[in-house]
């Protein structure tokens, strides 16, 4: 009996094991035919340009408020521990370097994948079921370069910009509640984030939410793709894109802290 259980146990990893490589082999096979479409030089700017308003202008509500509530947050909570170690002021450096290298790309990650990932799922899937798709390959139009790579190009251009705002929304309002609400100067705030922080610093901010936007997009796109059992299976890869999309973001995200952190590393000692 022990063995038996031990047997499939065994057999679970390893079915779980092949799914994620025949996984990852399908966003590799659907990111090669995203490269191959980049080199043909078809970008169909006018879908790039209506993705990017879709994209970037719909989700700036999203980010902002995410941004600046989590700046107000973060910065009340070391407020009240700073405070005890008399060095409040130096709040904004903490806040700033927290939100250009970690808070603002991931929760930004998070917020589009939660919005354009399920939307770009459930507009491909639902292609996918009604036979759309087909359609395409039958009048000689390539389903990646005609779906997919218009929504690659305007998340590589928005994710980006989106995270440049959620920083600087973020700072904003934890600057507005710790001068204006805890009296501390506002010299003294601005100096110590100018002096902790670096063009680098937001630098790989930017560069993480890049790569979200790849991976939002990799995955969502890849969910509609592979839709299929009509609205059920629209509605279970619409799931499947935002979940993956999120877990893989959060994941890839300490590989990235860790290799960037040699590139820009948090401190230095002399």
């Amino acid at each position: 009996m022990e063995s038996l259980q031990r047997m499939d146990w065994l057999a679970f990893v390893g079915r779980s094991f092949l799914g994620v490589l025949s996984w990852l082999g399908q966003i590799a096979a659907l990111m090669g035919e995203l490269v191959i479409g980049l080199k043909s030089g078809r970008w169909r700017l006018k879908l790039v340009a209506h993705q990017i308003v879709a994209i970037g202008y719909g989700s700036q509500l999203v980010v902002v408020v995410t941004g600046a509530f989590t700046g107000a947050v973060f910065a009340f909570q070391s407020y009240a521990k700073f405070k005890e170690f008399g060095i409040e002021s130096t709040v904004g450096a903490i806040v700033s370097v927290a939100l250009c290298r970690e808070l603002g790309p991931v929760l930004a990650g998070l917020m589009v994948s939660g919005r354009v990932g399920a939307a770009m799922a459930a507009d491909i899937g639902t292609m996918k079921v009604t036979e759309q798709i087909d359609a395409l390959r039958v009048m000689g139009v390539h389903p990646v370069d005609y779906l997919v790579l218009p929504r690659f190009l305007a998340m590589c251009v928005s994710m980006p910009l989106l995270v440049a705002e959620s920083i600087a929304f973020g700072l904003m309002a934890a600057y507005a509640l710790i001068v204006y609400g805890f009296d501390v100067p506002g010299g003294w705030f601005w100096q110590h984030t100018v002096d902790h922080t670096e063009a680098l610093d937001v630098g790989i901010g930017m560069f993480k939410g890049l790569v979200f936007g790849v991976i939002i997009t990799l995955i969502s796109c890849h969910q509609g793709l592979m839709a299929e059992n009509g609205a059920v299976g629209v509605g279970l890869g619409t799931t499947r894109a935002v979940v993956y999309s999120s877990l893989t973001m959060l994941v890839s995200n300490f590989f990235l802290t860790i290799a960037l952190n040699y590139v820009s590393p948090m401190s230095t000692t002399s």
